[in-house]
C-alpha cells in the first residue's frame, strides 16, 4: 500500500515537472520568436548618420566704388502646432514672438486665427519671409519658450507624447536692392523659384538677366556624419564636408556716385523740359568702359508696382525711333573716307530748298552756300543730301552698316534691338539716300548711336560698350573678366576720324550744340530733333538727341550721349534747348568728380608797377 502511495506521489511530481519544463519550453520558445520578429520586422528608426546642408547664394553686383546694388539674403520661415499651445498661454506667446521678430502683434495673431476667428488646428506659418537676424532671435524664443512651460505635449496617432515648439527652418533666399531704384532699369530685377522646396532668385532684365549665369549660385555644401542622441553631427575623421560655391561677385565700371548724380540731372531735366524720359550714357574712350547708364524713368526692385511696368525695360537698347540729325556725321564721314569731300569745299545749298520731284527738302537756316564744314555746323539738309550723292547707294549702305547701324551693339543688357536702315538697291535713288543722309526713314536705338559716336573719339574705331568690369571669386580671390561680345570696329580713317573730331567741335563752338560748350575743355557733338511717326505720319512730337564727347588735356577722353523723349514745353523739343543742356550739366558733374580737368586760363593779376597816382603837370 506504501509502495503504491509512493509510485502515486513520484508521477504526480513527474507530472508537475514535466508541466513546469512545458510552461517555461513555450515561454523560452514565446520569447525567441518575439526577437526573431522584432529584428526582422521593419522599423522607422532615427538614421545613424545625419547630413547637414550649407546653402550657396547668387553672387552680389558691386559698383566701381565698391557699394553693393544688389545682393541675396537667406530667408526662413516660422511655424509652430497650435495644438501644442497651451491655450491659457497664447496671449503670452503672440507677445513675446512680435517683441523678438519686430512684427506687429495684430498680424501675428491673425496668422493663427481662422476667417471665424477662432484657432487654427495643426501647424501654422506665422511668418514666411524673415531675415537672418529676426530668424536667430526667434530661436533663441523657441528655446526660452521651453524653458517657460508654453508649450504642451499632444499625442500622436500612435499615442506616443510629442512636445512640438517653435521651428526656424531656412527656405530659401531672395534679392535685396538697398539703393532702391537708383541704377535701374540697368540692373534689371529677379523672380524666385521654387527649386527642391527651396526658394532662389533668377534674373528677367537687366544685368541681373544677362549674367545669371555667372552669379547665381554654383553648388550647394553639406557636412554629414554620424549623429548624437540629439541628433547633431559628430565631427571626426569619418565625417564629411563639401563646401558650397557661391556664384561670383559682379564689379561693374559703373561709380555710383556719378551714376546717381547723373540720374538726379535727369530728373531734373525731364521736369524742365516736361520730358516723358530722358536717358544719357557717359562711356571712357580709353577702354570702353561704361561710367554712367542712366534714365529718368527708374523703378525700386524690391517693390514692383503697376505704374512702373514701362520703366521695366531699358530704353537704351528697346526703344527705337528715327535719329534725325544726329546721323548727318555719319553720312558726312562716309563720304569724306570715300575721298568725295574735303572739310573746306564749298556746297550749294539753293537757298535750304531743294526738290526732288514732289518732295521738296527744306532748311531752317537759308543759304545760298556753305563749305562742307558748314553743313554741319548750321546742320543743312539740302547740304547733307547733295554730299551723299556723291557715293554710291551701296557705299552708303555698307558705310552705315560699318558704324553699326541695323545690328546691336553688343552691350551687356538683354534683348537689344536692332533697328532698320534701307537697303542697298533703295539708296540707289536720290530720295531715299538724301532722308537717310539726315536721319529718317531708318530706325536705331540709342545705343548704337552711342557706339557710333565713340569712333570719333577713337581714331575711328567704334568701341562696344561694356558694363562689366570684371567677376570676383570671393571664396578664391580670383578675377575674371569677359571681352566684349562683339569686337571693336574700325569705322573710318584715322584722318577722317581727326577731322570730323574738328567738325563736331566747330558744331558746339558756333553752330546747334552751343549750350554744350564748358570751359577748359574739348567739347564735340551733334543735335539731332526727329518727328515721331505714329499710324504712318509724322506727329508733332518729338524726339531731341545729342551725341558727342568731353575730352581734357590730360587723356581722359569720354563719348556722351543724351536722348530726351517727347518734351512738352514750349520750344523745348528742339535739342539745343533740351538734349544739348543736359549733356553740360553732364559734363559739369564729370568736373565735380574729376574725371575732367579743365584748362582754364589764368586770371588777370594786378600790374604792380602802376600805381593810381595822379600824373605832375606844370601850370603857367
Amino acid at each position: 500500500m506504501n509502495k503504491y502511495r509512493k509510485n502515486q506521489s513520484t508521477n504526480v511530481r513527474s507530472s508537475k515537472l514535466l508541466l513546469l519544463y512545458l510552461i517555461i519550453f513555450v515561454a523560452i520558445s514565446t520569447f525567441l520568436y518575439r526577437t526573431y520578429t522584432v529584428i526582422k520586422t521593419p522599423r522607422d528608426l532615427p538614421s545613424s548618420t545625419t547630413k547637414l546642408k550649407e546653402r550657396s547664394k547668387r553672387g552680389v553686383i558691386v559698383s566701381a566704388d565698391n557699394y553693393r546694388v544688389s545682393y541675396s539674403k537667406k530667408i526662413y520661415e516660422a511655424t509652430i502646432n497650435t495644438l501644442g499651445i497651451d491655450p491659457d498661454k497664447l496671449d503670452l506667446f503672440i507677445e513675446l514672438f512680435s517683441i523678438y521678430s519686430d512684427m506687429d502683434r495684430d498680424i501675428v495673431k491673425s496668422s493663427l486665427l481662422d476667417d471665424r476667428g477662432e484657432l487654427i488646428e495643426g501647424r501654422v506659418v506665422i511668418s514666411r519671409y524673415l531675415d537672418a537676424k529676426s530668424a536667430n532671435h526667434l530661436k533663441s524664443l523657441a528655446y526660452k519658450l521651453r524653458q517657460m512651460k508654453i508649450f504642451k505635449p499632444i499625442k500622436n496617432a500612435n499615442g506616443v507624447e510629442i512636445l512640438y515648439g517653435l521651428d526656424i527652418v531656412e527656405v530659401g533666399e531672395s534679392r535685396y536692392y538697398p539703393l532702391d531704384d537708383t541704377l535701374t532699369p540697368v540692373l534689371g530685377y529677379t523672380r524666385n523659384n521654387l527649386q527642391d522646396g527651396y526658394t532662389r532668385p533668377y534674373g528677367i532684365k537687366g544685368l541681373e538677366r544677362y549674367y545669371n549665369t555667372y552669379i547665381q549660385f554654383k553648388r550647394d555644401g553639406f557636412y554629414m556624419g554620424k549623429r548624437d542622441v540629439v541628433g547633431n553631427i559628430v565631427y571626426g575623421d569619418n565625417s564629411r564636408h563639401v563646401e558650397f560655391i557661391d556664384g561670383l561677385d559682379l564689379h561693374l565700371a559703373i561709380p555710383l556716385k556719378l551714376q546717381r548724380r547723373i540720374e538726379k540731372v535727369l530728373d531734373y531735366m525731364k521736369d524742365f523740359v516736361g520730358a516723358k524720359e530722358i536717358i544719357a550714357g557717359v562711356m571712357d574712350n580709353t577702354n570702353g568702359k561704361i561710367l554712367a547708364l542712366a534714365s529718368s524713368e527708374r523703378f525700386n526692385p524690391n517693390r514692383i508696382t503697376q505704374d512702373k511696368i514701362e520703366a521695366l525695360n531699358p530704353k537704351f537698347t528697346e526703344y527705337l525711333y528715327e535719329p534725325g540729325s544726329v546721323i548727318k556725321p555719319l553720312s558726312f564721314a562716309i563720304v569724306m573716307d570715300r575721298g568725295k569731300v574735303t572739310p573746306d569745299e564749298i556746297i550749294p545749298t539753293d537757298d535750304g530748298k531743294l526738290r526732288i520731284g514732289r518732295y521738296l527738302i527744306t532748311d531752317d537756316d537759308k543759304f545760298a552756300a556753305l563749305s562742307a564744314t558748314d553743313v554741319l555746323v548750321h546742320s543743312s539738309n539740302v547740304g547733307i543730301s547733295k554730299l551723299v550723292w556723291r557715293i554710291s547707294g551701296r557705299e552708303l549702305y555698307d558705310g552705315f552698316r560699318r558704324f553699326g547701324l541695323g545690328e546691336s551693339s553688343g552691350i551687356d543688357l538683354t534683348r537689344e534691338l536692332t533697328g532698320k536702315i534701307k537697303k542697298a538697291f533703295m539708296l540707289r535713288h536720290p530720295l531715299h539716300s538724301a532722308n537717310s543722309a539726315y536721319g529718317y526713314g531708318m530706325q536705331a536705338t540709342f545705343m548704337q548711336l552711342f557706339k557710333a559716336y565713340s569712333a570719333f573719339n577713337n581714331e575711328g574705331i567704334a568701341q562696344t560698350p561694356q558694363i562689366l568690369d570684371y567677376f570676383k571669386d570671393t571664396q578664391k580671390e580670383e578675377y575674371y573678366t569677359l571681352p566684349p561680345t562683339k569686337p571693336n570696329r574700325r569705322v573710318m580713317s584715322r584722318d577722317t576720324a581727326h577731322k570730323m573730331n574738328t567738325i563736331l567741335q566747330k558744331i558746339v563752338q558756333g553752330g546747334t550744340g552751343k549750350k554744350a560748350q564748358c570751359e577748359g575743355l574739348i567739347i564735340g557733338g551733334k543735335t539731332g530733333t526727329s518727328h515721331i511717326a505714329t499710324g504712318g505720319s509724322y506727329t508733332k512730337r518729338y524726339n531731341s538727341t545729342f551725341l558727342g564727347f568731353a575730352n581734357d588735356n590730360f587723356n581722359h577722353r569720354y563719348t556722351i550721349g543724351v536722348l530726351v523723349i517727347e518734351a512738352q514745353k514750349p520750344y523745348k523739343y528742339f535739342a539745343s534747348e533740351s538734349a544739348a543742356p543736359t549733356f553740360k550739366k553732364i559734363v559739369e558733374q564729370l568736373v565735380k568728380l574729376k574725371h575732367l580737368k579743365p584748362t582754364l586760363p589764368p586770371k588777370p593779376t594786378l600790374d604792380t608797377n602802376t600805381t593810381n597816382t595822379p600824373k605832375q603837370t606844370n601850370k603857367h
